[in-house]
């Protein structure tokens, strides 16, 4: 059924939409704009161009195609335009001390004519697979969470020169350019979240100190820490996990995390110093049951705040509002067509992933300002 068409939407849509028309220098990309983001909307179960023009009034894949593909638009202009509207309002305006929260995410691609496609691990099936990464931050306040910027992970094999290329970037690298754009646009997080992937990368950890930044990070359980066990004379190196099966069960104190359904953990914080670091950090070692012998999830994390500051509760309740990401690519994935775009190079991918998170914040912007309930 064909029920996408902008001048049936509501008003609000038109609204949303006109915020945004100086970005656009032609009324066709205009209109290009306000077509495409109404198919990323609409109820079809596919978000590809052609699955959105057969499921438009007047719908035409080739004009969509142009608009994405071929029309003079700048993405990044779209995407600080999107966080300038939603700075100008106080419902949506991100609070300050927000949590700014690094993490990346894949999807399968098949062939190797696309940017950035390679093997290699795709979170959401758990392996390696051809495929395509992203790197996101986004920012949760403890009211709502809204992305921010947006970085393809070029893998090795998709480039000329492989390792050797100069648009080569690891995770972390790309990881360091997203947090350096959080900051030049005047947003200062109170906490920097990271997973494994970016905890374990030293030189990503003394970058946000040289930053003056807070964070807490996930850490594998083979981390090194110098660490004065009983029997040494002084500290030494040991691995994380042979750290914590030393503690008493009174080091580990309950914890409810206040997820959508809250779940009690147990938390022990040691000092130790991590090497190549100057000086003590926090760690903190987290099971789902009040015993370590009884454990069978255990979670290790590390946090620069200082003593005072980096309780259990706090390392463990600040790491959780990493969860709100799942929300975010559970959402565009599985209704705003995230990873469904029908194109073969990046400048067309950057726009497509650019509409779905303008229409993402389309839709907590009404949220948040009642307009859903109008």
């Amino acid at each position: 059924m064909q029920d996408n068409v902008p001048e049936a939407m509501p008003k609000f849509f038109e609204t949303w939409c006109e915020k945004f028309d100086h970005v656009f220098g032609r009324a066709s990309q205009r209109v290009g704009f306000r077509q495409y983001l109404a198919g990323i909307l609409g109820q079809s179960h596919r978000k590809n161009i052609l699955s959105m023009a057969n499921n438009t009034v007047n719908g035409d894949y080739h004009r969509l195609h142009h608009f994405i593909h071929d029309s003079p638009w700048n993405a990044d202009e779209l995407n600080d335009r999107r966080l300038e509207v939603i700075s100008q309002c106080r419902q949506t305006r991100i609070k300050a001390g927000f949590s700014l929260i690094i993490d990346d995410s894949g999807h399968r691609k098949s062939g190797d004519q696309t940017p950035g496609v390679g093997r290699q691990y795709i979170g959401q099936f758990g392996k390696v697979d051809n495929g395509i990464v992203t790197v996101t931050s986004h920012a949760f306040d403890g009211t709502k969470g809204l992305p921010l910027d947006i970085k393809l992970y070029k893998h090795a094999t998709s480039l000329p020169e492989g390792k050797e290329d100069p648009a080569f970037f690891k995770k972390p690298e790309l990881a360091k350019q997203l947090i350096d754009a959080c900051l030049v646009r005047g947003l200062l997080p109170g906490l920097v979240l990271l997973d494994a992937g970016y905890g374990n990368n030293g030189p990503l950890l003394k970058y946000l100190e040289e930053k003056e930044l807070t964070y807490i990070a996930c850490v594998s359980s083979s981390r090194t820490v110098w660490f004065q066990l009983d029997g040494d004379n002084q500290p030494q190196k040991h691995k994380l996990e042979d750290v914590a099966k030393t503690l008493k069960p009174d080091a580990f104190v309950e914890v409810e995390l206040p997820l959508d359904k809250p779940r009690k953990v147990w938390t022990a914080v040691i000092s130790a110093g991590l090497p190549k670091f100057i000086g003590k950090r926090i760690f903190a070692i987290q099971i789902n049951t009040p015993t370590l012998a009884e454990a069978t999830e255990i979670d290790y994390y590390i946090t620069n705040a200082n003593e005072e500051t980096a309780s259990a509760s706090f390392v463990v309740k600040g790491y959780s509002q990493r969860n709100w990401i799942e929300v975010f690519y559970r959402e565009t994935k599985g209704w705003l067509g995230l990873t469904e775009y029908q194109v073969r190079d990046e400048m067309s991918m950057m726009r497509h992933w650019t509409i779905v998170s303008n229409a993402f914040t389309f839709i907590h912007y009404l949220r948040l300002n009642g307009g859903l309930r109008r």
